[in-house]
Order: structure tokens, then C-alpha cells, then sequence
């Protein structure tokens, strides 16, 4: 269901094919956090975070499986996991900064550069999130809506 209370539009063969992507590409990283990639993953857990560093990449190894189990087999709410998906990103990304200032050495990023370079493929994941699962286009179409309902509402006040 979109927030406007219909059934999410349909969506393009790249978009339909890029949701499932990205959910496999979640189940892989999840599955890495609880088995062969812990170690690096801790790395990535900012010092000032008050949670042990395994139970934080623990946590957020279920919660990529949950992310990507739903972006593969809850369709219907396809635009729901792309916001919830974006939001873990975006939770996530201070991780990411952290790798870079503290320095630490994870994944074969081993030099600041390589760090940095990082940093600026999150946005394009939360990019990925939002518009493979059509995310953002129901959030445009339904402030198209409540803009139009709006005017709609001023025009018959009078206003």
C-alpha cells in the first residue's frame, strides 16, 4: 500500500530488478556480519558507540537479513521496506565516518583515500533503496496530491 492507501504502482523491469539486487545483496552482508566478515565489521563500530562492538555488528547483521528478506518477498510493501531500508543506511553511515577518522583498516580499505572514496557510495545505496522499491516516487505522487487536495480546499473557501 502507497501512504496514499492504493496499491503501489507497477514498476519498470530495471526497478523490479534491482529491488531483489539490493535484498541479496543484504543477505549477503548480513550473513557476513554473523559469520566470515565479523571481525572486519567491528571496525567499523564507532568508538563512542556505549554497546560492544560484536553485539552492534551482530544486530545489525539480523537486521540486514530482515531488510533483505523483505525486500524480496514482501512485494506488496515494497515502498515501506524502501523507507525502512534507506533509514538503516542512513543509521548505519556514522559507522562508516568512524572507519574513516579513527583510521581503522577494514574490507581492503586500508589508506584514507580508499576511506574516504567510501563514504560517498552510502548516499548512492539509500539512492538504490528508494527508487528500486519506488519509494520515492509514491512520496513525490502523494505530496503531488496533498499539494493539489490543498489547493483544492483553498479554492473552494474562497481563498
Amino acid at each position: 500500500m502507497s501512504s496514499t492507501g492504493a496499491r503501489p504502482a507497477r514498476t519498470s523491469w530495471p526497478r523490479t530488478l534491482a529491488r531483489p539486487l539490493l535484498g541479496a545483496a543484504l543477505l549477503f552482508t548480513g550473513t557476513g556480519h554473523l559469520t566470515f566478515g565479523r571481525q572486519e565489521f567491528q571496525a567499523q563500530v564507532p568508538s563512542w558507540v556505549p554497546v560492544d562492538a560484536d553485539r552492534v555488528v551482530l544486530a545489525s547483521g539480523v537486521a540486514e537479513l530482515a531488510l533483505g528478506l523483505g525486500l524480496l518477498l514482501l512485494v506488496r510493501h515494497r515502498v515501506l521496506m524502501g523507507w525502512l531500508t534507506a533509514a538503516f543506511f542512513v543509521a548505519i553511515f556514522p559507522g562508516n565516518v568512524a572507519q574513516y577518522v579513527e583510521g581503522r583498516d577494514a574490507f581492503g580499505l586500508e589508506t584514507d583515500q580508499g576511506r574516504l572514496v567510501r563514504l560517498f557510495f552510502q548516499p548512492v545505496l539509500v539512492a538504490w533503496a528508494l527508487w528500486s522499491t519506488g519509494a520515492w516516487r509514491a512520496w513525490r505522487a502523494g505530496r503531488r496530491e496533498r499539494v493539489s487536495a490543498g489547493a483544492s480546499a483553498t479554492h473552494r473557501r474562497g481563498g
